[in-house]
């Protein structure tokens, strides 16, 4: 465990503790936390995480933008769940760049996991632009890649990270049932926007 680690596990728990609460403030958090864990996923050869921490980076301000423009009265933001065809076709891509990913980091990287870092990335930008846009289901697809997440990590040996991970693994629960509570569904053929 080394000091960026640590630093980049406290960014991380703080902005989806934050992202939980519907608090815009969970972007700018994870802005930092993306840049700290790109230099970790450097170091440690995981070179699909250390690309997805950049896409974090960018779909964090995406996020921010996003956010700013859905808050609420009372300071938090409105949650939507899209239609069943929006969810359909975004794990039908992100399952495909999974693959087509993987055969690239197993062809060109010294990658040890090439598949599992390349459609754990591929989901996690699913989770990511998810959130960005409010969707319930984001929380679904955060639990499955933080239990996944956590036994990569575990074998990397970066085993604060996994610890992280392991709790992100509660939080994407209690994230889900709080967003539940307050969910608007959309109608069918009505865009799951504002």
């Amino acid at each position: 465990m080394s000091l960026l680690e640590l630093l980049s596990v406290l960014f991380s728990a703080a902005g989806v503790w934050l992202t939980g609460r519907r608090a815009v403030l969970c972007w700018p958090v994870m802005l930092v936390a993306s840049v700290l864990y790109g230099v970790v996923f450097w170091r440690t050869h995981l070179y699909a995480d250390t690309v997805l921490q950049g896409v974090f980076a960018a779909l964090s301000l995406y996020g921010w933008w996003r956010w700013l423009r859905g808050v609420r009265d009372e300071g938090a933001v409105q949650v939507i769940q899209p239609p069943q065809g929006v969810m359909v076709r975004g794990v039908v891509l992100s399952l495909a760049a999974g693959v087509l990913l993987g055969g690239v980091l197993q062809t060109w990287t010294d990658d040890p996991n090439p598949l599992m870092d390349a459609l754990l990335s591929t989901f996690s930008i699913l989770g990511q632009v998810w959130m960005a846009r409010r969707y319930l289901a984001s929380w679904l697809i955060w639990l499955g890649v933080d239990v996944l997440y956590t036994g990569l990590f575990v074998v990397r040996e970066l085993y604060l990270t996994a610890g992280l991970y392991a709790v992100f693994v509660a939080l994407a629960v209690v994230g889900w049932l709080q967003w539940r509570a307050v969910c608007v569904i959309t109608e069918p053929g009505k865009p799951p926007f504002e």
